[in-house]
């Protein structure tokens, strides 16, 4: 039977070529639209949490604030400001928190090599910071340690853009830097990255000391902010809440005013992060779908054009036995093909494209980050497939029973 009907689909192919190419190409241009369409979607949601995650994943940025609410007597517009006891209060009181860093932050700082000089945000810090922000060393540096914070040591990591404004190709580390006038031994170069979200500036143009170093230098005893890591994402809200509990008793505020204690929660920034990605997606495949409708209204449109083309040869099969469900599977089996060949075509085309879009370069240009990353994703891919031959089927099934009603001496007088 297959053999029969795939017999006809050649003959019907040979003597109708324009009409059949104009048909799988509407399938094929349907495919690629909705394909790429998908996998541009995908890499930009890819790369819209990429950016936000390789700022900080997981964290809470406290920062103090100003109260907006009255308080056991006490008015509100009362300035609130952290300091490291802050942070070890919140570790030792709330389970869910199991790790922190203080940072000091400070603008303006000088940093000179030979006749090169700079100036730049700086910032002191814990180790656990690199972890917290993503701000892992390239080979052969490091970041700093906890024997650099306890000894006081002046040693600096330094961002891959500011590295590269200071040392050009020289390999920066073990070199010593002046910090506003200060010599500083450059430990390590932060690993270059992709970041869209940031406090102070991009990562890349920082320079980080141990904190304990900071603090010594310029006396600072109130940190710029506090990085808290909380153990599960799940139970997130509930640890803010009672962060904000514990230095609510402390400094005698609200610990619903949001305003003493402002907070970066990233966790909660992912999320919308990925409602935002799942909304172009959905718009993108709203998109996609619409062009494989159109292609599936002009496949039924030619199928109809077939009918009409081979009514004489219709009656005949009627004529001398044919059953009309043999008619019906003969017009359903040439759309599903069609439908089949231009999509697997249009799936290889698009497979193609995005493959050359990926080896596009995009260090130096943020831009690209965004455009030159589509992202395949195969079980979308193929849920198109199947709304491909979903469309297909349906195009071919009218125009299928239609010839099926033809009356055969009727269709023997057609000319």
């Amino acid at each position: 039977m297959w053999k029969i009907l795939l017999g006809e689909f050649i003959a019907d192919l040979r003597g109708q070529k324009t009409r059949t190419f104009l048909t799988m190409f509407s399938v094929t241009w349907g495919t690629i639209a909705i394909v790429l369409l998908l996998a541009f979607g995908e890499g930009l949601k890819e790369q819209i949490s990429t950016g936000l995650l390789n700022a900080g994943e997981k964290i809470f940025m406290t920062y103090g604030g100003e109260t907006s609410k009255e308080f056991e007597g006490l008015p509100r517009g009362r300035r609130i400001r952290l300091t490291e006891e802050d942070m070890d209060l919140v570790v030792k009181s709330v389970e869910d928190v199991d790790v922190a860093s203080p940072s000091y932050g400070r603008w303006g700082t000088t940093l000179s090599y030979n006749d090169v000089k700079t100036t730049t945000f700086m910032e002191g810090v814990h180790p656990v910071f690199s972890e917290l922000r993503k701000m892992f060393p390239k080979t052969g540096g490091r970041f700093i340690n906890e024997r650099d914070v306890r000894e006081r040591r002046r040693v600096l990591f330094l961002g891959d853009s500011i590295a590269y404004r200071l040392f050009g190709s020289e390999d920066p580390v073990g070199k010593t830097v002046e910090l506003d006038g200060l010599p500083f031994t450059v430990i390590g170069v932060m690993r270059a990255k992709f970041q869209d979200s940031m406090n102070e500036g991009p990562d890349e143009n920082r320079a980080i000391v141990p904190a304990s170093t900071f603090q010594t230098i310029y006396g600072y005893r109130y940190v710029n902010h506090i990085l808290f890591h909380p153990r599960s994402k799940e139970r997130a809200p509930q640890t803010k809440a009672e962060i904000f509990q514990v230095l609510g008793a402390k400094y005698r505020f609200d610990p619903t005013d949001e305003s003493a204690l402002p907070m970066w929660d990233f966790i909660e920034s992912e999320q919308e992060t990925k409602k935002i990605g799942t909304g172009i997606q959905i718009f993108l495949g709203m998109v996609g779908l619409f062009t494989l409708l159109v292609a599936g209204v002009g496949i039924a449109n030619i199928m109809y054009v077939v009918v009409k083309e081979r009514t004489h040869e219709i009656g005949v099969k009627l004529a001398v036995g044919a059953r009309k469900a043999h008619i019906r599977r003969q017009f359903v089996f040439e759309a599903l093909l069609v439908s089949l060949l231009g999509g697997l075509l249009g799936l290889a085309i698009s497979v193609g494209i995005v493959t050359l879009v990926d080896m596009i370069p995009t260090e130096g240009n943020p831009a690209m980050n965004y455009i030159a990353n589509p992202r395949l994703s195969w079980p979308i891919t193929l849920g198109c497939m199947s709304i491909l031959m979903a469309i297909g089927l349906a195009a071919g099934y009218l125009p299928a029973r239609r010839a099926a009603a033809i009356d055969p001496v009727e269709s023997l007088r057609y000319e």
